[in-house]
């Protein structure tokens, strides 16, 4: 227990701790075109069906980040086939931190079996676009008259070093709300992880 504590709190104190920044409104512009793991480009325009997207930043190098790839593949298999996919992207400047580099990302997708599209954003556009701030930092898209609207913004749930002891599913909780056509209870929450560094 004790060495359980001690090792989120050395994640806490390696990674740091802000509030999730979430775009208000509705924009038709959220769309990306990126290269995936697996060499092919993707969109959100290669998903006609989708009713929604969970998207989230993340990367390789960042501890935090490295506790939630089963969960993501979790996530993903959960509500693929309900019409609301996953996508991971890596927006790291390689520059500053070299295990974020696309090689690198095929590697990590191989070793932790991704069973999601997990994207090179190098010119960190898509980042900067949802204004993602932390890895990993999820947003929810939901599909609003044609136009795509963030309904959530955070972090993916309240405990990254203990997984069994979540007790606030937030991704997974306002995709059911949404899905069910209610409104997302917990919009916005803080995003624990490492600081996404922006080139200038």
């Amino acid at each position: 227990m004790i060495k359980n504590i001690f090792d989120f709190s050395l994640l806490v104190a390696i990674c740091v701790l802000s509030l999730g920044f979430s775009i208000k409104g509705n924009k038709s512009s959220y769309d990306f075109h990126l290269k995936n793991v697996g060499g092919n480009f993707v969109s959100l325009k290669d998903y006609p069906s989708a009713k929604g997207f969970i998207i989230v930043f993340t990367c390789n190098h960042c501890p935090f980040a490295k506790l939630y790839p089963e969960r993501l593949n979790g996530l993903n298999s959960k509500y693929k086939n309900l019409g609301v996919p996953l996508i991971a992207i890596c927006s790291s400047d390689t520059i500053t931190y070299a295990e974020d580099s696309f090689l690198k990302m095929i590697e990590k997708a191989k070793n932790e079996n991704f069973n999601f599209p997990y994207l090179c954003d190098g010119e960190q556009l898509a980042a900067k676009n949802f204004g993602a701030q932390k890895t990993p930092h999820a947003f929810i898209l939901w599909k609003e008259k044609n136009n795509w609207t963030i309904k959530y913004s955070g972090a993916i749930d309240d405990n990254g070093a203990e997984p069994d002891k979540v007790q606030h599913h937030y991704v997974s909780d306002a995709v059911d709300e949404l899905l069910k056509s209610k409104k997302v209870s917990i919009p916005e929450t803080k995003s624990i992880g490492c600081q996404i560094h922006f080139r200038k």
